[in-house]
């Protein structure tokens, strides 16, 4: 969906706590934290990172699901957008049609179920748990409801680059997919950093939960603009985040997110 016409984009961060390799529970999850979001109004609904499968899924169910996408429960959920009218941020791996290689990816799709594009994580690990991805190498800005959006999933705010390039290349906005935990190696102000380097604002849907090694319960997803985090909220069990940005103002219309529990 397009903003609202007073420039307000009312936006959904799906705040979730997926199962390390359950698919149909996580699929569940999504759906249903989608379908709540637009009722409470939402024009963009923003998903973390791998939210389809836990981001340590690989020891349990292994990479053979991966799919070429569009896959099936994709192509479900761009009948869903489009019959709800929303542009949905999907964060799922994929499988290249042609080298066979598999990405930790994020595919934008509008309110008519179009796929407009995606991302492939830059800075996927190429040890331990990221270390069946294969990190991407495009940085360009994806065209939806008339807003040019820069999308980086997680650790890719951890390089300025990715942030300056996707602003250099047009970018309005700034969205990231995350799985980042606090902690030793949490995040330690890339988000707002990216921020005052590009002089746009930032969405960051991060997830909560236990996953299969790593305690996600206490990370945050953040409206982060002008060097600073606007706003930030942690949830110990799936909720949707939902907040309205200012396009013509470049602000935030509260100073809270307003939460719906999902659990």
């Amino acid at each position: 969906m397009a903003p609202t016409s007073d420039n307000l984009l009312n936006v959904a961060l799906l705040h979730l706590a997926p199962r390390a390799g359950d698919l149909a529970f996580n699929k569940s999850l999504i759906e249903d934290a989608i379908v709540k979001a637009a009722a409470r109004g939402a024009d963009w609904v923003i998903t973390p990172e791998l939210s389809v499968c836990g981001y340590t899924f690989e020891p349990s169910i292994g990479t053979d699901w991966i799919s070429v996408q569009p896959d099936p429960w994709m192509t479900r959920i761009r009948k869903l957008a489009a019959q709800l009218g929303v542009v949905v941020f999907l964060s799922v791996p994929e499988r290249d049609a042609d080298s066979n290689l598999l990405y930790n990816a994020a595919f934008v799709i509008d309110h008519e179920g179009t796929i407009c594009g995606k991302h492939r994580k830059i800075n996927a690990l190429r040890v331990g748990s990221e270390a069946w991805s294969t990190p991407g190498t495009e940085v360009t800005p994806i065209a939806v409801g008339g807003l040019s959006v820069g999308v980086m999933i997680c650790a890719d705010a951890y390089s300025p680059s990715v942030a300056k390039k996707l602003h250099s290349k047009g970018a309005q906005l700034l969205v990231s997919p995350a799985a980042w935990p606090p902690g030793e190696h949490g995040p330690n102000g890339e988000w707002e950093r990216s921020t005052a380097d590009t002089g746009l604002p930032l969405f960051v849907c991060n997830r909560t939960g236990q996953d299969a090694i790593l305690d996600f319960s206490h990370g945050e997803s953040v409206l982060a603009y002008g060097g600073s985090r606007l706003i930030s909220a942690a949830s110990e069990t799936s909720a949707v985040l939902l907040f309205s940005w200012n396009l013509a103002a470049s602000r935030s219309e509260k100073d809270a997110f307003h939460k719906i529990e999902l659990e």
